[in-house]
């Protein structure tokens, strides 16, 4: 019997896959497109993401342009917050490409020892007997295993199935698009974001000298085709304008809704949600890639230590866990999201940012998953999660 069925090749499902299959697990990942393919995403990965894939071994397959901290733009007003030092070195996330990142972990998980790969596979819903997921159902046919892994994202169909999901509390949607600047343009080492009545901008730089320039929008605050109205915030920040003057826009504009996701619980008997599909607030602050590699690698990690034939005594203990360390995480996201919708009380709190550098570090330090705001580092208790 395959030991693992995992639903969703992304970055959750492959990473899980490449971790389990280097403890010598037999695992099945199934995902129902042609992979990878273009996903809108913000494309940061945060720190503690950052962590999880140097602990993989994957850093320099997958790479990206380094960035250290995050800009906020209130028009004519900017601040800049670094993300607080690890062992006194500086903490790093990456801009990469989603398509570039989702391709090397898929690539990885395909030529790891134990783990089938499968795409164009359409997962039917979860096989149950007695209340208990015993397999997938995959193109009609049935396929059994100890433990199924629902990483089927933020609309999570198995989720649904499970009779988990719970509707999203607040209805945004995003749109981007990829821009090569132009010779001769500064591609600075920060996430900039810029802060208006109604949606924010994202950009995010990538490697090759090109940027992505993401939009989360409230519902109701676009007027007009997305495309025209995607244009006419990019035009009306000044900094932003001329960053991108000259650039070729390099992909076509890619939108996203719904932005969250709720779960009753991010497990079930025979069951576990991973990744966005488990719960997702928001992307304001840009740390779904990492959440998702550290369940991965938290989840793993009980896998190994306390094996697939005990879980009924072990998955509420790893939601709990996984719950404890994205917490923090979670309220500061609520908080933003709340500040989000005040621009100009968002404008004074960031002020005062300006001026307490240390808390503004610890904040971005929660925002990249790898500190709580209590100030205890999660990096140090996530290091030998991983089996390479």
């Amino acid at each position: 019997m395959t030991r693992v069925l995992i639903c969703g090749g992304g970055i959750a499902g492959s990473a899980l896959a490449i971790l389990l299959g280097r403890q010598g697990i037999e695992v099945e990942l199934f995902e129902r497109r042609a992979f990878p393919h273009e996903k809108p995403c913000g494309e940061g990965l945060m720190p503690a993401g950052v962590s999880v894939v140097e602990r993989m071994g994957l850093a320099e397959v997958i790479g990206g342009e380094p960035f250290y901290g995050v800009r906020y733009h209130f028009g004519d007003f900017a601040v800049e917050g670094r993300f607080p030092s690890q062992d006194g070195h500086p903490s790093v996330g990456w801009g990469q490409r989603r398509l570039k990142l989702d391709e090397a972990l898929f690539r990885t998980a395909s030529s790891t020892s134990g783990v089938t790969t499968h795409i164009r596979a359409r997962v039917d819903g979860p096989l149950m007997e007695s209340g208990r997921a015993v397999g997938l159902i995959v193109d009609g046919d049935p396929h059994r295993g100890s433990l199924v892994v629902a990483a089927d994202g933020i609309d999570s169909p198995i989720r649904k199935a499970a009779g988990l999901d719970l509707p999203p509390r607040r209805k945004r949607f995003g749109v981007c698009a990829h821009f090569r600047l132009a010779d001769g343009r500064e591609q600075p080492p920060w996430v900039d974001v810029f802060v208006r009545k109604g949606y924010e901008l994202y950009v995010t730089p990538l490697p090759a000298r090109e940027v992505l320039v993401a939009a989360l929008v409230e519902a109701g605050a676009m007027q007009g085709p997305a495309e025209q109205a995607y244009s006419r915030w990019l035009r009306a920040e000044p900094v932003l304008a001329e960053r991108l003057d000259g650039a070729e826009q390099v992909t076509a504009i890619a939108g996203r809704s719904p932005l969250t996701s709720r779960a009753r619980s991010g497990v079930a008997r025979g069951l576990v949600l991973l990744g966005d599909a488990a719960g997702f607030v928001d992307p304001i602050t840009g740390g779904g890639m990492a959440q998702a590699l550290v369940s991965a690698e938290l989840l793993a990690r009980y896998v190994a230590t306390c094996g697939l034939a005990k879980q009924d005594q072990w998955l509420d203990a790893f939601d709990r866990e996984r719950n404890a360390i994205l917490r923090d995480y979670r309220i500061l996201t609520g908080a933003m999201l709340w500040l989000a919708s005040r621009p100009r009380l968002a404008r004074n709190a960031f002020r005062a940012m300006a001026a307490t550098p240390r808390l503004f570090s610890h904040l971005l330090g929660v925002s990249g998953g790898f500190r709580t705001f209590l100030g205890s580092s999660m990096l140090n208790s996530m290091g030998d999660s991983s089996s390479h």
